[in-house]
C-alpha cells in the first residue's frame, strides 16, 4: 500500500515538473524573432495582393457586402473593423495603415504594439471575406496570434538597435524569456494538431489507401503549375509519395519531439511543402508552412545562422566607414603637403 502511494506521489511530482518545464522554462527568443520577420513579410505580401482588388473584396459594393457577411455570421463573434468602412476612400486609408503595420512588424519596430495590431487586422480581413480565406490566411492568423504573446522584438529588430543606443553600450544582453517559450510551444502544438488531423482526414478517402491520391493532385489542371503527368508511367512513385505523405503527417506529432527524429521530420517538411508550392501552384501556403515549422528549430542554431548574417553586414559597414575615414585623412594630408 505504501509502495502504491509512493508511486502515485512520484508520478504526480514528475507530471507537474514536466508540465512546468515544458511551458514555463525560459527560452532564447531568437526563433520566435525569426518567425516574426518571415511571418510579417508574408502578411505584408498577402495584404498587398488584397489591395489589387480591395474594392471588389471589401468595398461598399463588393461581391459579398458587409450585410451579407453579418447574416452569415449568426454567432456574432466574427468581428471586423472593415464593416465600419463607409466609402472606398476610407477603405484605401485602412489598407495603407495595415500595410504600414506589417512593415513595422517585419523590421521589428514597436513590436509590442504592431504584433497585436497585425493579429487584429489579419482576423478582421478573414472575417470580412470569410469565403475567400484559405489555409494561408489561417496560418497567418495562427502565427500572428502567438507572436503577440512573445518578446519577438528582442532580436533581429530595430527595437533592439534602439535599446543598444539608449543603453550607450556596444551590446545588450537578451535574457531568456518564459513568454518566448510559451509562444513557441503554442505554435509547436498547433502544428502537431494541424498535421495530425490533416493525415487522419486523408484516411477517409480511398485514394490515400490505394496510393493514387498524389496522381489526382498533379494531374489536376486547376492546380498544375509543373507538368508531372510523366508520373503516370511510374505508378510506384505515385504510391510511395501518397503513403509517405500520410505517414509523415500522422507521425509528425510523435516523431517531432524526439531529438533524434526531429531533423528527419523537418527535412521531410521541406520537399513536401516545396512540392505543394511549386508543383501545385500554392507558393505562399507552402512557404508559410515552412515558416511555421521553424518553431522546432533551436534558438542556438537560429542565432548562429541569422546572427552571422547581421555580423557580416556590420563588419562590411564598419570597413567601408574605416576606408572612408582613411581616404579623408589622405586627402587632408595631400592638401597640407
Amino acid at each position: 500500500m505504501n509502495a502504491t502511494r509512493q508511486y502515485f506521489r512520484d508520478l504526480q511530482v514528475a507530471t507537474i515538473g514536466g508540465w512546468n518545464r515544458f511551458w514555463f522554462t525560459q527560452a532564447d527568443p531568437s526563433t520566435v524573432c525569426l518567425i516574426r520577420i518571415l511571418a510579417g513579410a508574408m502578411l505584408f505580401y498577402t495584404h498587398l495582393i488584397w489591395a489589387l482588388n480591395s474594392s471588389e473584396f471589401f468595398g461598399t459594393n463588393s461581391w459579398l457586402r458587409s450585410e451579407t457577411m453579418a447574416r452569415l455570421n449568426r454567432s456574432g463573434f466574427a468581428w471586423s473593423h472593415l464593416w465600419m468602412t463607409q466609402s472606398n476612400s476610407s477603405l484605401v486609408i485602412l489598407h495603407i495603415l495595415a500595410l504600414v503595420v506589417f512593415v513595422l512588424m517585419t523590421v521589428g519596430l514597436f513590436t509590442r504594439v504592431t504584433t497585436v495590431l497585425a493579429f487584429v487586422i489579419t482576423v478582421s480581413y478573414a472575417n470580412r471575406q470569410a469565403p475567400a480565406t484559405f489555409g494561408l490566411d489561417q496560418i497567418n492568423a495562427l502565427l500572428s496570434m502567438y507572436l503577440m504573446l512573445a518578446p519577438c522584438g528582442a532580436r533581429f529588430s530595430i527595437d533592439r538597435l534602439l535599446a543598444k543606443r539608449r543603453a550607450a553600450e556596444k551590446s545588450v544582453d537578451v535574457n531568456p524569456s518564459t513568454a518566448a517559450n510559451i509562444s513557441i510551444r503554442l505554435i509547436q502544438l498547433h502544428m502537431c494538431i494541424i498535421y495530425l488531423f490533416a493525415g487522419l482526414a486523408k484516411l477517409k478517402g480511398p485514394a490515400w489507401w490505394n496510393g493514387t491520391a498524389i496522381w489526382g493532385a498533379v494531374a489536376n489542371y486547376e492546380y498544375q503549375s509543373v507538368d508531372l503527368t510523366w508520373m503516370a508511367d511510374w505508378p510506384i512513385i505515385v504510391n510511395l509519395l501518397s503513403h509517405a505523405t500520410v505517414f509523415w503527417e500522422i507521425s509528425y506529432c510523435v516523431l517531432i519531439w524526439n531529438r533524434l527524429t526531429r531533423p528527419i521530420v523537418l527535412c521531410l517538411a521541406i520537399p513536401i511543402h516545396l512540392g505543394i508550392a511549386f508543383c501545385l501552384g500554392m507558393v505562399t501556403f507552402g512557404t508559410i508552412m515552412l515558416v511555421a515549422n521553424l518553431a522546432f528549430v533551436s534558438p542556438k542554431l537560429v542565432r548562429s545562422l541569422v546572427g552571422d548574417v547581421f555580423r557580416k553586414r556590420r563588419r562590411n559597414v564598419r570597413s567601408r566607414n574605416a576606408d572612408g575615414c582613411k581616404d579623408v585623412k589622405r586627402r587632408e594630408t595631400a592638401v597640407v603637403s
